[in-house]
């Protein structure tokens, strides 16, 4: 059966390659001239690459490295120490550690929040474990009901003090969601906490060995081409044709540089775009179906990433690090961590600014300011004195609708991958699925849309999609 897609992030990617090991044809259709959506990445006349974000894998990702594992590209995932490393604000220039010990989960995590000794007391540590208590005994369940509650609001329900949330939960939540705990749902932070206390390596962090454009999204496409599928880059879907019963007729795909629309007709459709753009693109008969009116209740969340380049090396970390600023998330020096950006002499420093609500309409200039000012926290050796160090260029790479916005109540408009029409699939992280706004949560999304469409078009002789709803244990552990 032939599947048209349209957008070709990882959720598009994903569901492509999946339909293709069912023994259907997808045909993904991406407005922009590159590919990965939300993971984009381009390369400057230096040839230097620069990503719409900063992309941490985790080993809680079984969907992500179960695809890396089948496009045999699991090697290019390059994992880092067993630690989460957050900045002291106090303490210009110092670093805590959470390091996690090689033993069985959940002891693993529970050992490394009791060793640290910088960011917690006792009295603070023992009241976080029996507030989390109810999340880890009663599972996943639980979690969803506190969907109601913001993180920090569930931070006080379980007597857990704001010192706790200072030190911890604003720099994990900006990680994982570009908000503060204030505007989080806790189901978010919950669930991540799940993830890395049930899972042995489930908060081992990993980087891509180069940019996600090549080394991650190239491979799905050639994975897909070779089996009979197709990608084609410049193809802005312009609308959604309708049959008279409401379901789908085709994709009008826009022409570029003076050449005609063109129909692109399938057995089944899918949207693969963030939840802004299809709520543009919806046909207005289905606007009015209660299913279509919820995504009202989704919008995406605008983020800034950085990457600035310097004359001399400001750090040896090889990892990914929470900043603990008002500013900034999370950074990395992509010079330490990523093969292919690796520099011996210079920093490449790429940083995630959020919340950036009140940054998104800036110029490059005002945020590049900003966020040199916040480095001379972080870096006081190397930007004071008289020799302090040259910034050598940058780019600002802003997405002003990124992932879903997920502030608490949005569990409810979440929608499944199956539509009330009945040739009409939705993939995205922003669909229901247990990893939320996330590559992983993209992945997965793909998989279910694929698992849906292939049992309601089965094809004969087609290959086992056991691993759609059951992956293996993920392989963080000999990396």
């Amino acid at each position: 059966m032939r599947v048209a897609i349209a957008g070709a992030g990882l959720a598009g990617l994903s569901c492509a390659k999946y339909l293709t090991d069912a023994g259907h044809t997808p045909i993904v259709l991406e407005s922009r001239d590159v590919l990965g959506g939300l993971v984009a990445a381009w390369k400057d006349s230096d040839g230097d690459w620069y990503e719409t974000g900063l992309h941490a894998f985790f080993g809680a990702y079984p969907n992500m490295l179960q695809m890396l594992k089948e496009l045999g590209i699991e090697d290019r995932l390059q994992w880092k120490e067993h630690t989460l490393i957050f900045n002291q604000p106090d303490k210009p220039g110092t670093l805590s550690r959470f390091d996690v010990p090689d033993i069985p989960s959940p002891f693993n995590v529970i050992a490394s929040i009791l060793r640290n000794k910088d960011m917690l007391t006792w009295e603070q540590k023992i009241r976080f474990a029996v507030g989390l208590l109810p999340a880890v005994v009663r599972g996943q369940k639980y979690v969803e009901e506190m969907d109601k509650y913001s993180f920090l609001e569930w931070l006080e329900r379980q007597g857990v003090d704001e010192r706790v949330t200072s030190d911890v939960f604003i720099a994990a939540c900006k990680a994982l969601t570009f908000i503060n705990p204030d505007e989080v749902s806790s189901t978010i932070l919950l669930t991540a906490l799940n993830r890395f206390l049930q899972e042995r390596y489930g908060s081992k962090i990993a980087f891509l060995d180069g940019s996600p454009t090549e080394r991650l999204c190239s491979p799905i496409v050639d994975y897909i081409t070779e089996r009979g599928g197709e990608v084609r880059l410049n193809a802005p879907l312009k609308e959604i044709l309708l049959n008279a019963d409401g379901t789908v007729k085709g994709y009008l795909i826009r022409g570029l540089n003076g050449a005609e629309d063109e129909v692109i007709t399938a057995d089944s459709y899918v949207s693969a775009m963030s939840v802004d753009p299809l709520k543009v693109m919806l046909p207005q008969p289905w606007k009015l179906m209660e299913f279509f009116k919820k995504l009202e209740g989704l919008e995406g969340v605008p983020v800034i990433n950085l990457h600035l380049w310097f004359d001399r090396k400001l750090t040896e970390i090889d990892h990914l690090l929470f900043s603990r600023s008002p500013l900034l998330s999370v950074y990395a020096d992509m010079s330490n961590t990523c093969r292919e950006y690796a520099n011996p002499n210079r920093s490449m420093l790429e940083l995630v600014l959020a919340p950036a609500k009140d940054w998104i309409a800036k110029s490059d200039e005002e945020i590049v300011a900003a966020t040199l000012a916040e480095l001379e926290k972080l870096f006081p050796d190397h930007f004071g004195g008289d020799n302090p160090a040259t910034l050598l260029k940058s780019h600002v790479v802003k997405t002003p609708r990124s992932v879903y916005k997920a502030t608490p109540g949005r569990q409810q408009y979440r929608p499944a991958q199956v539509t009330p029409i009945a040739n009409f699939y939705l993939a995205g992280s922003y669909t229901m699925q247990r990893y939320l706004g996330s590559m992983e949560g993209a992945v997965l999304s793909g998989k279910l849309t694929a698992q849906a469409i292939s049992e309601a078009l089965p094809v004969a002789n087609s290959s086992n999609l056991q691993t759609l709803t059951r992956p293996p244990a993920t392989n963080a552990a000999t990396a």
